[in-house]
């Protein structure tokens, strides 16, 4: 896939670009009906397979799964009336996220490094859900009219090239785009980018967060890169500035006090990024160290040292580290993932398939206690349990192609072939690589061409792809 084709660049940069709030047209309205509910669904789906296969993404279980569950705790609060939301977690330590039409939620890890509270966090997100409940998409499509073509594609080529990784290169594009198209792009967005604030902080506040916790993140990253040459992306499609940060903090303050700051599952999820982004295990546990020798009760750097001690083989301390952890919360699901993973590497499979056995009693449903326990099947090599356990998980993450690969790959050892190719056009149909989703289904009806009703089923769902393929090209090429 080219990275930077130009049916992309022209789809994001319809997001990117929104209309003034003061010009708003109601839902009903001609202007609103050029893209409706449904089309915005289908057109995020299709921007998001894109972005799946192009830019890099972490696929660790707890993070993903508390993202998902942040942000579906803010969506329950807020205006978002489809709830059908899609995530994508980015593998850039560069702060930024972002909303996308139809429900689209991204997030790179480096909101984690620098969002120090999980407030912050919430604030950021709050903010992006407030743009997909404005709709502001939609509502912006009567203003790219006046854009051209070309323009648009210069501005979205240097943004998707940031995203991707391109740093200097995709900021430098940005800034070499036609003035007078930037400067309409900063008018608009400085409209939508205040409403969004407005309707996030009442959104933080009903969700039980401190709505203060939005100018405190706006007034560190003014600060972070005040006298910043090139600052990130994030400040780039969220500008701040004076008059925005008194604003939020002037409404924030009208609020009553009380709501939740911080909560030390984002601290230790925090510790977790914090560590992805470490030049060694060695380092980051030398960083852990010395926060714990600051602050002896830090429980967030006492689980950092020893997801840090586990990574770097050191399972004796590591064990030792992890102790007080456990014993203070005997149930929590963080630490004792942090224990399995200890056990698992030190290849004490039984402690490990005990512990993973007493949490999923306790908690069945758990994405990432899940996962621990298909990963420990397939080290005790009972493929076909893993097989079926992945079956089930596939029940409630149809749409996560992380799972899909790993399907794949297990369908595969268990001599699965039908199953596997099955598989594989799911994976490659969620990360937006249409022909080979459709030629592995090739693969799997000839496999099965001896049973009638399940070459039926495969030649309906290739044809579903076949067809999803042309809608996706269509609406792409706007």
């Amino acid at each position: 896939m080219n990275v930077l084709r130009p049916t992309l660049l022209t789809l994001a940069c319809l997001m990117a670009q929104p209309a003034m709030a003061s010009d708003l047209p109601s839902l009903g309205d001609a202007s609103s009906a050029m893209v409706s509910p449904q089309q915005e669904y289908q057109l995020g789906r299709a921007w998001l397979s894109i972005v799946r296969g192009q830019v890099s993404q972490l696929s660790d279980p707890q993070l993903k799964d508390y993202v998902e569950s942040s942000v579906y705790r803010l969506a329950e609060t807020s205006q978002v009336q489809d709830r059908r939301l899609e995530f994508v977690l980015l593998n850039s330590p560069q702060i930024n996220a972002f909303a996308a039409p139809g429900g689209i939620i991204g997030v790179n890890g480096g909101l984690f490094l620098y969002a120090q509270t999980e407030g912050e966090y919430a604030s950021v997100l709050a903010h992006e859900l407030a743009h997909l409940s404005q709709r502001h998409f939609a509502r912006g499509l009567e203003a790219q009219k006046r854009m051209q073509l070309p323009v648009m594609a210069a501005m979205l080529a240097g943004i998707v090239a940031a995203a991707a990784g391109a740093g200097d290169a995709g900021i430098a594009a940005i800034a070499s785009t036609q003035a007078a198209a930037i400067q309409e792009q900063r008018r608009f967005s400085r409209q939508n980018e205040q409403e969004a604030d407005r309707i996030g902080l009442v959104n933080l506040e009903k969700a039980g967060y401190d709505p203060r916790s939005m100018p405190s993140m706006f007034e560190r990253l003014m600060r972070q890169y005040r006298y910043d040459r090139m600052p990130p992306e994030f400040l780039l499609t969220h500008p701040v500035s004076e008059s925005r940060i008194a604003d939020t903090r002037n409404r924030a303050e009208q609020f009553p006090a009380g709501g939740t700051e911080d909560s030390l599952r984002y601290q230790l999820m925090r510790a977790r990024v914090q560590l992805t982004y470490e030049e060694t295990p060695g380092i980051a546990a030398k960083r852990f160290r010395a926060q714990l020798d600051e602050n002896p009760n830090m429980d967030a750097a006492r689980y950092g040292l020893a997801i840090a001690l586990i990574k770097g083989s050191q399972f004796d301390e590591a064990r030792d580290v992890l102790a007080p952890l456990l014993q203070k919360a005997p149930n929590d699901i963080t630490y004792n993932l942090a224990q399995i993973s200890l056990d698992s590497a030190a290849n004490r499979l039984p402690a490990t398939e005990q512990r993973v056995t007493r949490m999923l009693d306790l908690y069945p449903n758990n994405y990432p206690l899940n996962q621990a326990r298909i990963d420990l099947l397939l080290k005790q090599r009972k493929i076909q349990a893993a097989e079926q356990a992945l079956n089930d998980l596939l029940k409630r993450r149809m749409k996560d192609p992380d799972v899909w690969y790993q399907v794949a790959e297990v369908r595969g050892l268990s001599g699965n072939t039908i199953g596997l190719h099955q598989a594989r056009a799911e994976y490659f149909a969620l990360v937006g690589d249409y022909n080979q989703a459709i030629e592995q289904l090739d693969f799997a009806k000839r496999r099965a061409s001896n049973n009638f009703q399940l070459a039926s089923r495969i030649d309906a769902r290739q044809k579903e792809l076949i067809e999803e393929k042309r809608m996706t090209e269509e609406m792409l090429r706007g």
